[in-house]
C-alpha cells in the first residue's frame, strides 16, 4: 500500500476501508480523503470536521474515530503542483474508497471542464444521490415543505454531460453535419441547419440499468413505497423513451418479487375487485377509449393483461401488490409541477443526467436551497460525497456561509459507513440549532427574530445540541 499521496503522508493511526464481494468494509479507524475546496470551502470544511468529529466522539465515546487525509483538487492544487486535479488525488480516493469534498471551482481556458465531472468519469461514479427532506425552522418559499422527502438518483456518466459534442465552424462540426444531412437523414424532411453546434447525448442500457437497480435497492433497503423513472421519452424515443422502457426492464426482471409497475398494479387492482372480469373488460378499463382504438391495439392490451395475470397475479394478486415497491414513471415537464403540489406521492426519483441535475435543484428550492443540499456521487466500490452548491468566491475566507450542504453531505458518508448513531446526532443537533434560530446570513434574513452567527459560530452551536441531544437520550 502507499504510505503517500501528493507527497503527503496517509495517517498512520488510520486503516483502509475495503470492498468485496458488494459489500464495504470499514474499520473502526477509516482513513477518509478530503477536498477542502475552493472558495467559502476553505470555511465551511474547517466547520463541518469539527462537527463530524464532535458527533463520532459523542457517538461512540472514542472507540470509533475518523482519519482524515487532505489530497488536493482545484485551486490549492494547481498552485502547489501546477495540475487541476492531480493524479495521485484520484490514486488516494481509489485506495480508501470513500472521501468528501467542499465546493470546487471549474477551471478557465480550457482543458478540464469541471473538475466534479472529471472526478465521476474517473472513477465511474455513476450515481449521483441527492436527498432532499425538510428540516424543521428552515425557511422556505411553499407553504408545507414537510411534505418534501425524497432520494433523487441521478444517472452521472452520461447524456449531454459524456461531453461529445463540436463547435460551431469547426470542421470536425461541418463534416458531422454533413454525414448527418446526407446520409442519416438523406430523404427525410429532417435537416440540421448548417451554422449548428453539434452535441451527441448517448444513454445506454448498462447506464440505465446500474443506476435504476441502485435506486430500487435504496428503496427497498430503507421501506420507501415508490421508485419514479423520470423521462422526456415522449420527444427523445431512443434515449430518453429507452431508459424509461430499460427501467422497467431491469425492475421486473431483477426484483420480480419485490415490485409492481404502476400498470401492472391497475390490471391486478380491477382482478382483485372483480375476480370474473374478463381480458377485455379489464383492458377496457386501463385503456378508455378501447373501442376506438384499431384491432392490433386492442389485441395487444389484451394480450398484456392476459401476461400479467398469468405471470404474477398467483404472488401479487388478492392486494400482495401493494405492500410492494410500486415502479412508475412521469414525464420530465410534468414531475417538476408534481414535486411542488404533491411531493409526499413521491420517494425515490430514477433519472437521466440533465433531468436529474434540474430536478434536484428545484427539490432543494423548496427545502432551504443549495446551502443545505447534500449530495454524493456513488461507483461499484468507492463514493465521493459533496456540496451541492458553488465556491462563493467573493464570501471566501469571510466565515460567514452556511456549511449546512457539506454538514449533511457528512451525514450521508457517515450512513454509508454504517455509523447511523453520528449521523442522528449531526442531524438533530443541525435542526435544533436552526429551531433556536441561530443561523447564518442566508437564512437569517429569511427568519424574524434569528440571530445571525458565523460559519465556525454555527458548528460551535451545533456541537453543543449535541451534548443537549445526548443528555436528553439519558
Amino acid at each position: 500500500m502507499a504510505v503517500s499521496y501528493n507527497g503527503v503522508a496517509a495517517p498512520a493511526d488510520g486503516a483502509a476501508i475495503k470492498y468485496a464481494n458488494g459489500r464495504y468494509q470499514v474499520p473502526d479507524n477509516p482513513i477518509i480523503p478530503f477536498i477542502e475546496g475552493d472558495g467559502t470551502g476553505r470555511d465551511i470544511w474547517k466547520a463541518s470536521a469539527r462537527v463530524f468529529d464532535a458527533a463520532v466522539q459523542k457517538a461512540y465515546k472514542g472507540k470509533r474515530r475518523i482519519a482524515w487525509y487532505e489530497v488536493f483538487a482545484g485551486e490549492k492544487a494547481k498552485a502547489k503542483f501546477n495540475n487541476w486535479l492531480p493524479d495521485d488525488t484520484v490514486s488516494a480516493v481509489r485506495e480508501y474508497r470513500v472521501a468528501i469534498k467542499g465546493p470546487l471551482t471549474t477551471p478557465v481556458g480550457g482543458g478540464i471542464r469541471s473538475l466534479n465531472v472529471a472526478l465521476r468519469q474517473i472513477l465511474d461514479l455513476y450515481a449521483c444521490v441527492r436527498p432532499v427532506k425538510y428540516y424543521k425552522g428552515v425557511p422556505s418559499p411553499v407553504k408545507h415543505p414537510e411534505r418534501m422527502n425524497v432520494v433523487i438518483f441521478r444517472e452521472n456518466t452520461e447524456d449531454v454531460y459524456a461531453g461529445v459534442e463540436w463547435e460551431q465552424g469547426t470542421p470536425e462540426a461541418a463534416k458531422l453535419i454533413e454525414f448527418l444531412n446526407k446520409d442519416m437523414l438523406k430523404g427525410g424532411k429532417k435537416q440540421i441547419r448548417l451554422d449548428s453546434g453539434v452535441g451527441i447525448k448517448p444513454i445506454s442500457i448498462t447506464g440505465t440499468k446500474r443506476l435504476v437497480r441502485m435506486a430500487i435497492q435504496h428503496a427497498l433497503e430503507n421501506g420507501l413505497k415508490t421508485v419514479t423513472l423520470v423521462h422526456k421519452g415522449n420527444i427523445q424515443k431512443f434515449t430518453e423513451g429507452a431508459f424509461r422502457k430499460w427501467g422497467y426492464e431491469l425492475a421486473t426482471q431483477e426484483f420480480r418479487d419485490k415490485v409492481v409497475t404502476e400498470r401492472e398494479s391497475w390490471i391486478l387492482d380491477n382482478q382483485d375487485k372483480n375476480p370474473n372480469l374478463s381480458l377485455e373488460e379489464n383492458a377496457n378499463l386501463i385503456e378508455p377509449g378501447m373501442e376506438f382504438a384499431p384491432p392490433e391495439f386492442r389485441q395487444s392490451v389484451n394480450k398484456e393483461v392476459k401476461d400479467v395475470l398469468d405471470a404474477i397475479y398467483a404472488t401479487h394478486g388478492k392486494g400482495a401488490w401493494k405492500k410492494k415497491v410500486m415502479i412508475n414513471d412521469r414525464i420530465a415537464d410534468s414531475i417538476f409541477q408534481q414535486i411542488v403540489t404533491r411531493p409526499e406521492e413521491y420517494s425515490v426519483l430514477a433519472t437521466p443526467n440533465l433531468n436529474g441535475d434540474y430536478i434536484s435543484d428545484a427539490a432543494a428550492a423548496q427545502v432551504g436551497g443549495l446551502g443545505i443540499a447534500p449530495g454524493a456521487n456513488i461507483g461499484d466500490g468507492y463514493a465521493v460525497f459533496e456540496a451541492t452548491h458553488g465556491t462563493a468566491p467573493k464570501y471566501a475566507d469571510k466565515d460567514v456561509i452556511n456549511p449546512g450542504s457539506v454538514i449533511l453531505s457528512g451525514v450521508m458518508m457517515l450512513r454509508f459507513l454504517g455509523w447511523n448513531e453520528a449521523a442522528d446526532l449531526v442531524e438533530q443537533s443541525m435542526e435544533r440549532t436552526i429551531g433556536q434560530k441561530k443561523v447564518t446570513y442566508d437564512f437569517e434574513r429569511l427568519m424574524e427574530g434569528a440571530t445571525k452567527v458565523k460559519t465556525s459560530e454555527f458548528a460551535s452551536y451545533m456541537i453543543e445540541n449535541m451534548e443537549a441531544s445526548v443528555l436528553s437520550a439519558v
